[in-house]
Order: structure tokens, then sequence, then C-alpha cells
């Protein structure tokens, strides 16, 4: 496996997992290929202040899939203080993330190491690193690296699925549609730059906080 760049597309659910990592070759295969002739599209709507939910459905297959516009990526990232650059693709956006030198790294740190349990505790947020999901979100998370291998300190690349299976739920079983990824997005990068996300677990992302960071928020 390449470490050099960790997020991959090679397996579900486990080590190596990728950006549509969280549906299976074989059922994206089903839903965009062999199962065209059956394929509709159902609107659901999820609650009075919420955009409609859409659901692709080949047979007995069927996949949440989120409309996200990429301009409204990019403005909620730079509304969170961050350098960004955005490439959208049919089944994931791709978004590259940097944060001012001047404001010392992003918050991203070892849930195993003692020194951060001031972090820990107040955790909303944990990615994990042997594969780069961020828990429970549609979320993957990799380092960037300079020429010699070493990760940058103030600068990620995230992966944002557009396709999920039909029964993901965020924490509190909260059905995920558009304007709630928005939400979810924008509290993930202030995590990123005020109270800290934890990789649990070794493999694939490296920490770019911890030991020599002071301990609590950064405001």
């Amino acid at each position: 496996m390449k470490t050099r760049w960790s997020i991959n597309s090679s397996s579900k659910w486990g080590v190596g997992v990728g950006v549509e990592g969280l549906v299976s070759q074989e059922l994206r295969h089903r839903v965009h290929h062999r199962a065209l002739s059956t394929l509709r599209t159902t609107t659901f709507k999820k609650g009075y202040n919420d955009r409609s939910m859409q659901v692709l459905q080949a047979g007995r297959h069927k996949l949440i899939y989120l409309e996200l516009q990429p301009e409204m990526i990019t403005g909620i990232a730079r509304q969170a203080g961050f350098e960004t650059k955005t490439k959208d693709g049919q089944r994931s956006i791709l978004i590259d993330l940097t944060w001012p030198p001047a404001e010392g790294p992003i918050l991203l740190f070892d849930a195993a190491d003692p020194a951060n349990l001031g972090w820990f505790s107040r955790c909303q947020f944990y990615v994990d690193g042997r594969t780069g999901l961020v828990m429970q979100t549609p979320l993957m998370l990799g380092n960037k690296r300079d020429r010699g291998g070493r990760a940058h300190r103030n600068s990620i690349r995230l992966s944002i699925s557009k396709e999920l299976p039909a029964t993901f739920r965020l924490p509190g079983k909260q059905a995920l549609t558009e304007q709630v990824f928005y939400h979810l997005f924008l509290n993930f990068l202030n995590a990123l730059t005020k109270t800290g996300v934890a990789v649990c677990g070794g493999g694939v992302v490296q920490p770019l906080a911890g030991r020599t960071e002071s301990v609590g928020s950064r405001n």
C-alpha cells in the first residue's frame, strides 16, 4: 500500500478503504451499470426545513445520493479560515485545505497520547488512522506531503462521498441531507482549528499536532 497518499480505493470498511469505500465496488457496479435499465430516483422529505433526500434504487439495492454544491463546500471552508482547492467528481468531491501557518498547525492529534487528554475530552470527531475515514460521516481525510514524504502541518485533503448506503445515519440516528451535511462540514472544519480532531490508531493518517501544542481550545 502506498502511504504517500492516504486516500485510496481498495476495500470496504477495512484497511485501505477508499473514497467511495462506504459503498462496495460490487454494489456500485450493479447500480451504475448492470441495473441502469431499472434505476430510478426517489425523493423523500426529511423535515420541514431540510431539502429533499435523493435515493437511487436498482432492484433491491438503494443508495443515498447527496446533491452537494462545490461552491457551497468552498464557501464554508473559506468561512472557516481555510484556503481551498476543490475538484468535483461524479461520486465525490475532493478538497485541499490549507490553514495559515501563522495560526499554527491543523489540530489533528494522536488519541492514544496521554498528553492530548485535554483535547480528547472535548473531541467530537474521530479519524480511523488506518483508513482516513472520519467516523460516522461521509468524509475521508488524508495528509498532504512534501517531496521528502513529510506531512504538511497546515494542509490536508478531504474527500466527500456523495453516495452512501441507504442505512447510513449520523450519530443519534439522524438522517443525512445536504443541509445537514453543510452544518456538519462547518463543525468539522472548526474542530480542526479550535478543539481538535482525534486520530485513532496508526497506519495511514499522521497526526499534525501534539505534545508541543497547548491543550485546550484555540480562540
